[in-house]
């Protein structure tokens, strides 16, 4: 798979394919980058990339042309690859949240390259967005210098999914895989400053260790991501078992809830 990277800072991306699974991915020939520099393709000395915003206001916006041509030179040489499509993605934090969905879709779509444009200062001319960009990836509800970060996040994301990245299971079992938050992990020693592994790990009952680690699951996605239960109820994926762990759950944060309510009300 090809990653094309408009980036006013392309020495970031370097450590993609010096660390890890993406490491061993790019050695083996599973995944190449290239970086493209706006300041490539200014015309004046200054190399300039930016300039103030119309009608006022803080920071300066990234200039359409630079950014444009960038575009273009990467297009040509993917075309010269001979990939047949790509698809062009900003950084930026007003765009759609990445999720484990489209990313999987990206990875298994190898035919389709992605060309990320990492954003810096207060924005990216709108006209650049409208004309050369498919679409606007967040990767969360925070704002960073730059879109570099949420590149490289994105590209090693994508890269994991690849086939023969990692193992398929390791891919299967995580979080996300199947809709809901993976549940706690232990390892050895079975005790660990007096803190001890739950038994059923160590019964060797096979039946009993899935459906504890569904348990586990399931409390730990409705405490910390209930919207990801009402989407696995909506896609008819809970079982009758699910709902009674989880309406059980429910009810013991709220006693939670209620009782930190009452101790904020006596203070």
């Amino acid at each position: 798979m090809r990653f094309d990277v408009i980036t006013l800072f392309p020495e970031m991306l370097g450590v993609l394919s010096a660390y890890g699974i993406t490491r061993r991915a790019h050695e083996e020939g599973r995944w190449v980058l290239q970086t493209w520099n706006p300041r490539d393709f200014t015309t004046d000395n200054h190399r300039t990339v930016d300039d103030r915003p119309f009608g006022g206001g803080p920071g300066m916006v990234m200039l359409a042309e630079p950014l444009a041509l960038a575009v273009e030179a990467a297009r040509s040489a993917q075309r010269i690859a001979a990939l047949p499509r790509t698809r062009v993605i900003a950084l930026a934090p007003t765009g759609m949240p990445l999720t484990d969905a489209r990313v999987r879709a990206w990875a298994a779509d190898e035919a389709t390259g992605l060309m990320l444009v990492c954003g810096r200062y207060e924005g990216i001319d709108q006209r650049f967005l409208d004309q050369c960009v498919d679409e606007e990836v967040s990767i969360g509800d925070f704002v960073l210098s730059g879109g570099e970060i949420g590149a490289m996040a994105l590209i090693d994301a994508v890269v994991r999914h690849l086939p023969g990245a990692m193992k398929d299971a390791s891919a299967q079992d995580e979080s996300f895989a199947l809709g809901l938050l993976d549940g706690p992990q232990y390892t050895r020693p079975e005790r660990w400053r007096d803190l001890e592994v739950p038994a059923v790990l160590l019964s060797g009952h096979h039946a009993q260790i899935a459906r504890w680690r569904r348990d586990e699951s399931l409390r730990r996605t409705l405490r910390r991501r209930p919207e990801l239960i009402e989407a696995a109820r909506r896609r008819g994926e809970l079982q009758r078992r699910d709902d009674e762990l989880l309406k059980d759950v429910g009810e013991e944060l709220r006693q939670v809830a209620q009782s930190v309510a009452e101790r904020s009300a006596g203070e």
